[in-house]
């Protein structure tokens, strides 16, 4: 079968990785047809790096001179749900770099044009890929682990320098970026976190900003969360802590999941607590249960997983893994978040009242100290392993 002929719009860090894919044919199904930057020097680099591949310095040029029928969008998060956009209008198969926005209104308004565009429509949340997060939502999902009790998310290993965020003239600002931490690197556990045990119905949010780093957004996130069933949540992350630790515990009635060090440990109770908790006469009680260790049973695929899978959802209709729509929901719990630090700690329903958000959001940006200027990044085309599952 032909290949699908791909655009990459916005060759930065992830971009470029994600044209090198194509460029290296690691993705059945897709060719490397088109690419898009507004940065001269970064044309340069794709015409020396993929010769014969068409070069823009728009989305509005490169769409204009069709020839391509998907796009992979890799642009700075304000701009992903506007370019994404414009691609779906334009007739082209879509896949978006994470957040799917930074406005959940915003999202919201994406997905119905992509649902009404019967186009492909996928989302960049290639953790999604993991082994061990799949077979723990297999359990939660699936009833093995009984009623949620309690999800704790320790996850701050996302260090981060202050020279990180200097490379990049849109990196943590609110007119560049739209948010920190829980906008740029925690939007694949927000995914998980939902994905394995389910949305919440309300959260509360403390972001510190700049507790770590210079910078004007978050660095420092802590959300307490509460679901329908009375369960509650912890999320805590950093770019700020080192060692950081990555821990995901999760409490059911018939037993609890940590997954720790790339081991997933399931300890399952033989009678479920809630049944012990009045049948039992005796004051305190040691838990029967089995008890095992899960290891991946196959290598995370990661990015390369998620385009493959793009690829096949053109060609053949298979079932994605990660639906653009899915993003909805990891952007509501960061948009609350936000809402619930900005009115004082408040417990923010989900969804989130989104015109409250758009305006206290566009009062941070009208006084963003975001500049546009020449970024020190240099994209090699590798996926970076801070963009995999770090344990």
């Amino acid at each position: 079968m032909e290949k699908v002929k791909t655009a990459v719009i916005g060759i930065g860090n992830m971009g470029t990785a994600h044209a090198q894919s194509l460029w290296d044919d690691r993705v059945p199904g897709l060719a490397l047809a088109a690419v898009c930057d507004t940065d001269p020097a970064r044309l340069a680099y794709a015409a020396k790096a993929w010769p014969g591949v068409a070069c823009y310095a728009s989305e509005d040029a490169l769409l204009a001179a069709g020839g391509v029928q998907a796009a992979i969008v890799a642009v700075p998060h304000p701009l992903h749900s506007k370019i994404a956009s414009l691609a779906l209008a334009a007739g082209l198969h879509v896949l978006v770099e994470k957040p799917l926005d930074v406005r959940l209104s915003v999202a919201q308004a994406l997905c119905a044009q992509a649902k009404a565009s019967g186009k492909v429509f996928a989302l960049m949340l290639n953790q999604r890929t993991n082994p061990l997060f799949a077979k723990a939502r297999a359990i939660v999902q699936g009833g093995q682990l009984g009623q949620l009790k309690r999800s704790v998310w320790i996850i701050t290993n996302w260090y981060r320098t202050q020279h990180y965020y200097d490379s990049g003239a849109w990196r943590a600002t609110w007119a560049g970026e739209g948010g920190g931490v829980l906008l740029n690197q925690a939007p694949h556990n927000l995914d998980l976190w939902q994905w394995i045990c389910g949305m919440p119905e309300s959260v509360t949010g403390y972001c510190d900003v700049a507790r770590y780093h210079h910078i004007e957004v978050e660095d420092d996130a802590t959300i307490f969360a509460k679901y329908p069933n009375g369960a509650t949540g912890v999320f805590i992350t950093s770019t700020g802590e080192m060692p950081g630790t990555n821990r995901l515990e999760i409490a059911g009635t018939k037993g609890k999941l940590v997954l720790e060090n790339g081991v997933l440990k399931w300890w399952r109770l033989k009678t479920p607590e809630d049944a012990i908790r009045f049948a039992s006469s005796d004051n305190f009680v040691t838990p029967d249960c089995d008890y095992q260790e899960l290891t991946p049973d196959a290598p995370e695929s990661a990015h390369i997983g998620i385009l493959r899978n793009f690829a096949d959802a053109i060609s053949h209709g298979a079932p994605l893994l990660s639906p653009g729509e899915d993003g909805l929901k990891e952007l509501a719990i960061s948009n609350a978040a936000y809402l619930s630090q900005w009115t004082g700690n408040a417990a923010m329903p989900l969804p989130p009242d989104t015109v409250l958000f758009d305006k206290l959001l566009a009062e941070r940006v009208k006084t963003s100290a975001y500049k546009p200027k020449t970024d020190t990044e240099r994209p090699d085309g590798r996926y970076s392993r801070r963009w995999q599952v770090n344990w």
